[in-house]
């Protein structure tokens, strides 16, 4: 018998600040640790929270993108990503509220599976409907724009 999945989930972490720029929070039986570079005062053990929150992007497109070629049944191989942000750090510096901190992130998706650029192009139109980090994204303002092309 299948397991129905529950389509709706409240999910509990917890977390301490270990320092004023370190950071660990216990998820899925993982410690996760943020930090900031030594040149800001941390001891780069970890990716900043900024670095996590757009490092996000690619990890929720991967797992995104390959269940909807799956589901499509179009093999995409393996995904490389290439991504620029344009993060307006007015905020995090204490000199203005910012509304739309990361003003806009361009990210490019390669293939290296058989999948033709057609194909690339259904997967990239799925991934959008579902991955819920992109949808962070540009409910917040930023200009997201993601590229699906072949490696």
């Amino acid at each position: 018998m299948a397991i129905r999945q529950k389509t709706e989930m409240t999910i509990k972490l917890t977390g301490r600040g270990t320092s004023h720029a370190r950071s660990e929070t216990e998820i899925d039986g993982l410690t996760v640790v943020i930090d900031e570079p030594v040149a800001r005062g941390g001891t780069n053990q970890g990716p900043s929270p900024t670095a996590t929150a757009y490092s996000a992007l690619i990890g929720c497109t991967n797992v995104i993108g390959n269940k909807c070629a799956e589901k499509l049944g179009i093999d995409i191989g393996h995904l490389s990503f290439e991504m620029e942000v344009d993060f307006d750090r007015r905020g995090v510096l204490l000199i203005d509220e910012v509304k739309v901190p990361f003003k806009a992130i361009r990210m490019t998706v390669a293939s290296d599976g058989p999948a033709s650029q057609s194909e690339l192009d259904m997967v990239a139109a799925e991934t959008e409907k579902y991955c819920p980090i992109s949808k962070l994204y540009e409910q917040a303002g930023t200009d997201l724009t993601i590229n699906w092309r072949k490696a």
